[in-house]
């Protein structure tokens, strides 16, 4: 199943550009705004189960652009970094050993699929494509074997980062630095795990005007998305609809010889097999 934000209303991705409308489908029972869906995430899946392909007649075209996140009212958005060991080196610390860091990005830096980005005034802008999980159920102290049961979906983020105020001291500003307005996209939709090739393995990507920047494979986490959802709940309550930013792979811009950051102009489009992309212009 395939869960999107259309225009501030839940939607079903029934095929290549075709939507079907929730609370329309549903006669009233789920809907019209995506962030309820989660609150009812077991009695949903179970409905579209139900429905199967039989209300394909009433799904409509959409343009990409009408997209917002799949979940636009999280209550918590949480990344984790240096969860690639490539990654990890190329900022200069260790892999760690146990849960990797977390910190928060902020609601208001949240936006859909396609957006245009203004970069900070005298900042260092970076990308970092990453895979998020959108959490079904609460989650408190499971284990990781439990953890896959409490994950409504996956979907494409970019952990957009300011490099100045995130590494500035005396201590670092790591929320502050990658929560400017729209530095979290997520999107195009919500993909459920059963429909994924691998939901270990998927291949991740970011072009910067159709350069390569980032290339790799999600079964090269540290921590997979399981153990990270263990280990968060073991301290922290992850309720329905939260974001967790799993962690970025190798190439981004500070770890580069000379730094690169991203300029007024450029697109950047981040890919993750089997869900779909982002794309980013700054401005």
């Amino acid at each position: 199943m395939k869960l999107a934000n259309l225009g501030g209303r839940a939607a079903l991705i029934t095929g290549a550009g075709r939507a079907l409308d929730v609370h329309a489908a549903s006669d009233g029972r789920f809907g019209p705004e995506p962030a309820g869906i989660y609150d009812a995430w077991p009695e949903f899946v179970d409905w579209t189960r139900e429905i199967g392909a039989g209300r394909d007649d009433q799904a409509v075209e959409f343009d990409p652009a009408e997209l917002g996140p799949p979940s636009p009212q999280p209550r918590q958005i949480l990344a984790i970094g240096l969860n690639y060991a490539e990654h990890a080196t190329e900022s200069g610390f260790d892999s760690p050993t146990g849960l990797p860091p977390v910190f928060p990005k902020f609601l208001s830096a949240l936006s859909g699929p396609v957006t245009e980005v203004a970069l900070p005034e005298g900042g260092n802008t970076d990308w970092e494509v990453e895979l998020v999980a959108i959490i079904g159920t609460e989650a408190s102290a499971v284990s990781e074997e439990q953890a896959w049961d409490h994950v409504a979906g996956l979907t494409v983020g970019q952990d957009l980062s300011e490099r100045v105020i995130q590494l500035a001291g005396p201590a670092p500003q790591f929320g502050l630095g990658k929560s400017y307005p729209g530095f979290a996209p997520t999107g195009p939709w919500l993909v459920t795990p059963d429909e994924l090739p691998d939901r270990d393995d998927l291949a991740l990507r970011a072009e910067l005007d159709e350069e390569v920047v980032q290339d790799a494979r999600t079964r090269e986490l540290i921590v997979s998305v399981p153990g990270l959802i263990a280990g968060l709940s073991k301290i922290i309550t992850l309720y329905p609809g939260d974001l967790i930013f799993t962690g970025t792979p190798s190439g981004v811009g500070l770890g580069r010889d000379p730094q690169r950051w991203i300029q007024p102009g450029q697109t950047l489009v981040s890919t993750i097999e089997g869900i779909g992309e982002l794309r980013q212009r700054f401005t």
